[in-house]
């Protein structure tokens, strides 16, 4: 499968989140990690005003050099431990649009791709901060379009200031590129113009995954329904499957 990214989510409460803040592991101090960040959670908006952290909500966005790496990682790491309650995903990088550490060169930057499944989609930058009051007018308008699109079945904000992100999870990639492309609702694509003509961040990436793996559970459940947590396991199966027969 080659380099892999894993989301881990998890609700610590304040106190025991903000010294996971303190540090974010860096490229080769764990077996196969590439590149990792660390952050707070924020609800997608859905309104006027600032984003509202969620100071007990803390991810770790990691890419690795194989699946094995995330499975060692998981199984042996003290930091694993930390987010183990949590929510989880494996994913498989499709396409990207722009750069970001770790990512593998020879990723597609096409718009289209084979696959139409469930997708992620981690949006990843480093903020100016002489534009982050422009960045966050102009973010919440595309939160508030995801938040209204079909087939986007939940996401959240993430921080670390410089560094901002989103990861939200759609039921195919026919439904992302409607949010993203279409002009039922422009939010997304009002923002892509107005970055393009003065750019937010000093480094920013667009990189849609399949996920592969999926489980744990937040605020005592999993946020996806069932049928797409039961898609996601029955395709990776499959493709393990077919992977041996060959």
């Amino acid at each position: 499968m080659g380099v892999v990214a894993s989301v881990h989510i998890t609700d610590l409460g304040v106190l025991r989140t903000l010294p996971r803040l303190r540090s974010v592991p860096r490229p080769g101090s764990i077996g196969g990690l590439r590149h990792a960040e660390v952050a707070v959670a924020a609800p997608l908006r859905a309104r006027r005003g600032p984003p509202i952290p969620t100071f007990s909500r803390v991810a770790l966005i990691a890419l690795w050099d194989s699946d094995d790496a995330v499975s060692e990682f998981l199984g042996e790491h003290r930091l694993a431990a930390k987010f183990a309650s949590g929510w989880h995903a494996r994913l498989e990088p499709l396409r990207a649009f722009g750069a970001w550490p770790g990512l593998p060169d020879d990723l597609s930057r096409d718009r289209t791709t084979d696959y139409d499944g469930p997708a992620v989609v981690l949006t990843l930058g480093r903020v100016r901060i002489s534009r982050v009051p422009r960045f966050l007018r102009t973010s919440r308008r595309a939160e508030t379009s995801a938040n209204a699109s079909p087939g986007m079945l939940w996401g959240t904000a993430l921080a670390r200031p410089p560094f901002v992100a989103t990861c939200s999870v759609w039921e195919s990639t026919r439904a992302l590129a409607a949010y993203a492309y279409g002009q039922r609702d422009p939010g997304h694509p009002e923002a892509i113009t107005a970055d393009r003509s003065k750019p937010f961040h000093r480094r920013s990436a667009f990189v849609r995954f399949r996920p592969y793996a999926m489980n744990g559970s937040l605020a005592g459940k999993n946020p996806l329904p069932e049928s797409v947590v039961a898609q996601v396991t029955t395709g990776a199966r499959d493709r393990e499957h077919a992977r041996h027969a060959t």
